[in-house]
C-alpha cells in the first residue's frame, strides 16, 4: 500500500506548462516541467500566419518644385504706345515715348529694388542723383536691374522689397525730374544690380535697343548679359 502511494505522488508532481514568443516569431516553445527538471522542445508554426515587423523605411521624397521659365515682356502696356530710337544719351539707354499715364510694367518677374515717389529735381542744383524724379528699380529674377524714370506716378503696393509678375502694372509714364520740358516718356535702363543710389550705373549700362526689338516681337525669352 505504501509503495502504491509513493508512485501515485509522484505522478501528482509532475507538471506542464506552455509560454508563446512574438506573433511574429514563426516558432512557439512549449517548456515541460518534469519533477523539478525543465527541458524545452521547440514547436513550428503555420508561416502564413506571421505578422512582418511593420517598415520603417520611407520611399525617396518626390520633388514638386515646377522650373519655371524666366519670361520678359516689352516695358510698355500696349507696346504699341511706344516710340523709341537708339541713341540720345551718352550712356546706354533708352527714352521710350508715349502718352501721359501709358503703362510702365515689370520686364519680368523679381524683386523691388527701390522707389522714388517724390520728385526732387531742382535744376539750379542739377543734382544728377535727382534727375530721374519718380523711378522704379526692378531686381529681376534673371538677375538683371531694369530701371524705369520721369515717371507720373508709380502704382500703388511697389515698394522695396515687393515681388512682382512680368507684365505687371509699376507706375505711369510722366516727365518728371529733369524731363519736365520734354514730351513724356519712360527712361529705360538696363545694368548689373548695384546699390540703388549708384544712380551712374542704374541709369543703365546696356544697350536696351535689341531686347527692346526681340520682347516687342514676342521673344520672351531674350535675356540681356550684365
Amino acid at each position: 500500500m505504501l509503495l502504491l502511494l509513493a508512485a501515485c505522488g509522484g505522478t501528482a508532481r509532475e507538471q506542464a506548462s506552455t509560454t508563446s514568443m512574438s506573433p511574429a516569431d514563426p516558432t512557439t516553445t512549449t517548456q515541460v516541467t518534469t519533477t523539478g527538471q525543465a527541458t524545452t522542445q521547440p514547436t513550428t508554426t503555420d508561416p502564413s500566419t506571421t505578422v512582418p515587423a511593420p517598415s520603417t523605411t520611407l520611399p525617396p521624397p518626390t520633388s514638386t518644385t515646377v522650373p519655371t521659365e524666366v519670361v520678359h515682356v516689352f516695358p510698355i502696356d500696349p507696346p504699341d504706345a511706344a516710340s523709341y530710337s537708339p541713341g540720345g544719351h551718352s550712356y546706354p539707354a533708352t527714352d521710350l515715348f508715349a502718352p501721359e499715364g501709358t503703362a510702365f510694367v515689370a520686364v519680368t518677374s523679381g524683386v523691388i529694388q527701390g522707389v522714388s515717389r517724390v520728385d526732387t529735381w531742382d535744376p539750379e542744383v542739377g543734382d544728377g542723383a535727382t534727375k530721374a524724379g519718380l523711378f522704379v528699380s526692378l531686381i529681376g529674377d534673371d538677375g538683371v536691374r531694369y530701371y524705369g524714370s520721369h515717371l507720373s506716378e508709380v502704382a500703388d503696393g511697389i515698394e522695396a522689397g515687393v515681388r512682382v509678375k512680368a507684365g505687371q502694372l509699376l507706375g505711369l509714364v510722366g516727365a518728371s525730374g529733369n524731363a519736365r520740358r520734354t514730351p513724356p516718356h519712360l527712361h529705360f535702363g538696363i545694368s548689373r544690380p548695384t546699390a540703388l543710389g549708384d544712380w551712374e550705373i542704374r541709369r543703365g549700362e546696356v544697350d536696351p535697343v535689341p531686347f527692346l526689338d526681340a520682347w516687342k516681337a514676342g521673344d520672351t525669352a531674350a535675356t540681356p548679359e550684365v
